[in-house]
Protein backbone atom coordinates (compact mmCIF):
# COMPACT_ATOMS: atom_id res chain seq x y z
CA UNK A 1 0.00 0.00 0.00
CA UNK A 2 0.80 3.36 -0.98
CA UNK A 3 1.99 6.32 1.78
CA UNK A 4 -1.51 7.73 3.32
CA UNK A 5 -2.10 11.45 2.05
CA UNK A 6 -2.22 14.01 5.33
CA UNK A 7 -5.38 14.69 6.15
CA UNK A 8 -7.15 17.52 7.88
CA UNK A 9 -10.06 17.54 9.88
CA UNK A 10 -11.87 19.68 11.87
CA UNK A 11 -12.24 20.18 15.40
CA UNK A 12 -15.41 20.27 15.60
CA UNK A 13 -15.92 17.14 13.16
CA UNK A 14 -13.36 15.73 15.77
CA UNK A 15 -15.13 15.80 18.40
CA UNK A 16 -18.47 14.62 17.05
CA UNK A 17 -17.29 11.59 15.10
CA UNK A 18 -15.12 10.41 18.35
CA UNK A 19 -18.36 10.64 20.43
CA UNK A 20 -20.55 8.79 17.77
CA UNK A 21 -17.73 6.05 18.23
CA UNK A 22 -17.70 5.79 21.81
CA UNK A 23 -21.48 5.72 21.55
CA UNK A 24 -21.23 2.20 19.28
CA UNK A 25 -20.68 -0.97 20.00
CA UNK A 26 -17.25 -2.24 18.88
CA UNK A 27 -18.36 -4.18 16.09
CA UNK A 28 -20.85 -1.71 14.79
CA UNK A 29 -19.79 -1.56 11.28
CA UNK A 30 -16.52 -2.97 9.45
CA UNK A 31 -13.84 -0.45 8.84
CA UNK A 32 -14.15 1.15 12.56
CA UNK A 33 -10.29 0.47 13.12
CA UNK A 34 -9.21 2.22 10.38
CA UNK A 35 -11.54 5.62 10.80
CA UNK A 36 -10.08 5.38 14.32
CA UNK A 37 -6.76 5.29 12.93
CA UNK A 38 -7.26 8.01 10.44
CA UNK A 39 -8.87 10.37 13.30
CA UNK A 40 -5.65 9.73 15.55
CA UNK A 41 -3.06 10.35 12.22
CA UNK A 42 -4.78 13.70 11.28
CA UNK A 43 -4.43 17.25 11.57
CA UNK A 44 -6.88 18.78 13.60
CA UNK A 45 -7.25 22.31 13.20
CA UNK A 46 -9.84 25.08 14.17
CA UNK A 47 -13.14 25.26 11.55
CA UNK A 48 -12.65 28.37 10.67
CA UNK A 49 -8.85 27.21 9.54
CA UNK A 50 -10.08 24.16 7.26
CA UNK A 51 -8.79 24.93 3.62
CA UNK A 52 -11.47 25.53 1.45
CA UNK A 53 -10.43 22.14 -1.02
CA UNK A 54 -10.58 19.78 1.89
CA UNK A 55 -13.48 17.32 2.46
CA UNK A 56 -14.99 17.56 5.87
CA UNK A 57 -18.31 16.26 7.30
CA UNK A 58 -21.47 17.48 5.15
CA UNK A 59 -19.36 18.05 2.40
CA UNK A 60 -20.72 17.32 -1.37
CA UNK A 61 -17.88 15.73 -3.04
CA UNK A 62 -17.02 14.68 -6.58
CA UNK A 63 -15.12 11.03 -6.52
CA UNK A 64 -13.94 8.23 -8.25
CA UNK A 65 -13.48 4.39 -7.13
CA UNK A 66 -10.37 3.69 -9.31
CA UNK A 67 -11.67 -0.28 -9.68
CA UNK A 68 -14.73 0.67 -11.07
CA UNK A 69 -13.80 4.26 -12.65
CA UNK A 70 -17.03 5.22 -11.88
CA UNK A 71 -17.52 8.86 -10.59
CA UNK A 72 -20.26 9.88 -7.98
CA UNK A 73 -21.14 12.83 -6.19
CA UNK A 74 -22.39 12.22 -2.53
CA UNK A 75 -22.74 14.05 0.39
CA UNK A 76 -20.60 12.93 3.60
CA UNK A 77 -22.98 12.42 6.71
CA UNK A 78 -23.17 10.92 9.76
CA UNK A 79 -25.34 8.25 9.92
CA UNK A 80 -28.76 9.96 11.38
CA UNK A 81 -28.62 11.71 8.37
CA UNK A 82 -27.74 9.41 5.96
CA UNK A 83 -31.05 8.43 3.85
CA UNK A 84 -32.58 6.38 0.73
CA UNK A 85 -32.11 9.35 -1.81
CA UNK A 86 -28.68 8.33 -3.34
CA UNK A 87 -27.34 11.57 -2.98
CA UNK A 88 -25.92 10.67 1.12
CA UNK A 89 -23.09 8.76 2.36
CA UNK A 90 -22.69 7.93 5.77
CA UNK A 91 -19.14 8.13 7.31
CA UNK A 92 -19.37 5.11 8.01
CA UNK A 93 -19.39 3.21 5.28
CA UNK A 94 -16.12 2.36 4.11
CA UNK A 95 -15.99 4.97 1.16
CA UNK A 96 -17.33 7.45 3.75
CA UNK A 97 -14.49 6.84 5.80
CA UNK A 98 -11.71 7.02 3.28
CA UNK A 99 -13.08 10.48 1.95
CA UNK A 100 -13.03 12.33 5.48
CA UNK A 101 -9.90 14.59 5.33
CA UNK A 102 -8.47 14.54 1.82
CA UNK A 103 -8.05 17.11 -0.56
CA UNK A 104 -8.86 17.40 -3.79
CA UNK A 105 -6.58 15.51 -6.06
CA UNK A 106 -5.94 12.97 -3.08
CA UNK A 107 -6.45 9.41 -3.82
CA UNK A 108 -6.12 7.26 -0.85
CA UNK A 109 -6.19 3.14 -0.63
CA UNK A 110 -8.89 2.13 1.79
CA UNK A 111 -9.93 -1.50 3.17
CA UNK A 112 -13.18 -2.62 1.13
CA UNK A 113 -15.24 -5.16 3.77
CA UNK A 114 -15.46 -7.72 1.16
CA UNK A 115 -11.91 -8.35 1.02
CA UNK A 116 -9.33 -6.34 -1.28
CA UNK A 117 -8.80 -2.62 -1.18
CA UNK A 118 -10.85 0.09 -2.73
CA UNK A 119 -8.62 2.63 -4.36
CA UNK A 120 -10.61 6.47 -3.87
CA UNK A 121 -9.57 9.53 -5.75
CA UNK A 122 -10.70 13.60 -5.10
CA UNK A 123 -12.07 15.42 -7.59
CA UNK A 124 -13.56 18.41 -6.69
CA UNK A 125 -15.38 19.31 -3.26
CA UNK A 126 -18.19 21.35 -4.55
CA UNK A 127 -19.56 22.24 -1.29
CA UNK A 128 -18.28 22.77 2.13
CA UNK A 129 -19.72 23.74 5.02
CA UNK A 130 -16.79 25.69 6.46
CA UNK A 131 -15.90 26.88 3.03
CA UNK A 132 -19.32 28.61 3.02
CA UNK A 133 -19.17 30.03 6.25
CA UNK A 134 -21.87 26.97 7.83
CA UNK A 135 -20.02 26.18 10.97
CA UNK A 136 -23.34 25.26 12.73
CA UNK A 137 -24.17 22.68 10.85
Amino acid sequence: MTAKPKLIISSRDAERLEDLLTSLPQDAFPGRRELEQELDRADIVDPDAVPPSVVTMNSTVRFQVASSADEFCLTLVYPKDADASGGTLSILAPVGSALLGLTEGDEIEWPDPGGGALRVRIMEVLYQPERAGDYHR
